[in-house]
């Protein structure tokens, strides 16, 4: 009997082991994980960068805001390339009774935040019209100098969210969208295409940036790291959610 119970546990803590690299393998969570969460955040970084590089816009905030958020919350960071992982965490997490099946009362109880940075805020396009495609709305996608892939479009925002906001900063050989627009005036609201310039007001991240960011890239490199833009990116997802009653929130762009 001992000897049973012995394999069963160690069968038991070796799945849990293979489900925590998958999951890990598919991007890091930050904060509250509750399997029906009121509020979900999602966030991607550029480029080749790692779901859990705090040298990065997204997941800095992503850490910020868990101090913040409601606790019926759920936030996580993804590599850009990784979307599809990040689409199959929301259904399951919409999935309220676990029968596999979502249904209209689970779609219309969503309310999910998407943001990235450069091919990151691409992937919250992109992965907000793959929730479009089976009727489950956004509250709110933000793009931080996002660059889309030879393949994708990220210029046009999809009528299942509610609201939308685009920063971009226009020098260098990789730049970002400067303008994004409502698929769906009527259904989605554009807060505004807000432009960053480095060259007037430069941010000095140096160390946290290559060699290469530096000579070819200097500007895109420096809207990932840039506090008063995310700065300005956390108030507007803040403003999306239900915050502690003594929490004051001020858009500077207001």
């Amino acid at each position: 009997m001992l000897s049973l119970l012995r394999s069963r546990f160690l069968l038991t803590a070796l799945l849990s082991a293979v489900t925590a690299v998958r999951l890990f393998a598919e991007g890091g969570a930050i904060g509250h994980t509750q399997n029906s969460p009121n509020y979900i955040l999602i966030g991607f970084v550029g480029g080749f960068v790692r779901h859990n590089n705090r040298n990065h816009g997204p997941v800095q905030l992503a850490e910020r805001m868990e101090h913040v958020d409601p606790k019926d919350s759920y936030i996580r960071v993804f590599e850009n390339r990784h979307r599809k992982a990040a689409y199959r965490v929301i259904l399951r997490l919409l999935d309220r009774d676990h029968d596999g099946t979502l249904t209209p009362e689970e779609k219309d109880r969503a309310h999910i935040i998407l943001f990235g940075q450069s091919w990151g805020g691409a992937a919250a396009v992109l992965l907000a019209r793959d929730l479009e495609r089976i009727g489950i709305p956004v509250l709110l996608t933000v793009q931080v100098d996002s660059v889309a892939k030879p393949w994708q479009k990220d210029g046009v925002i999809p009528p299942n969210v509610a609201a939308a906001v685009n920063y971009y900063q226009p020098h260098g050989l990789i730049h970002g969208r400067r303008e994004v627009k409502a698929e769906d005036p009527s259904r989605t609201q554009i807060l505004g295409n807000y432009r960053f310039d480095y060259r007037q007001t430069p941010v000095y991240c140096q160390s946290t940036l290559s060699w290469a960011d530096r000579l070819l890239t200097p500007g895109h490199a420096q809207s990932e790291c840039d506090p008063r833009l995310w700065g300005e990116v956390e108030t507007v997802v803040r403003e999306h959610i239900e915050l502690p009653a003594n929490m004051a929130v001020v858009n500077p762009r207001r």
